[in-house]
């Protein structure tokens, strides 16, 4: 990104703020701070995600992954629905859970 910026931001997370060529539609500085904004919170719902899967109070991985995915992808959240795939997708990810189901985006969106 940055060459002052020690963060590597993964091409998954660049390609939410990228055009069909591949450009930035926002600063470097905004993707990175955003970058770290998702990844710490995909980080601090592993242990929620493992509390609610070990409790029981959610039967299955695939139902705590969508129930984080639609509390992510509304406008209350902070999030955008490019964000909130990819905080659950990386949620999955960091608990070796096989990935969410990601909604289709409405058409026009």
């Amino acid at each position: 990104m940055q060459p002052d910026n020690q963060i590597y931001v993964p091409p998954s997370f660049i390609a939410l703020f990228s055009d069909a060529r591949g450009r930035l539609t926002v600063p470097a500085a905004e993707v990175a701070d955003r970058y770290e904004l998702c990844e710490d919170l995909a980080n601090h719902l592993v242990e929620q995600a493992q509390g609610l899967h070990h409790g029981a109070a959610v039967p299955s991985e695939e139902e705590i992954l969508d129930r984080m995915l639609a509390a992510l992808i509304t406008p209350e959240s902070g999030f955008t629905l490019p964000e909130g795939h990819w905080v659950a997708t990386r949620l999955a990810e960091l608990l070796n859970w096989p990935a969410p189901r990601l909604p289709e985006a409405p058409i026009g969106s």
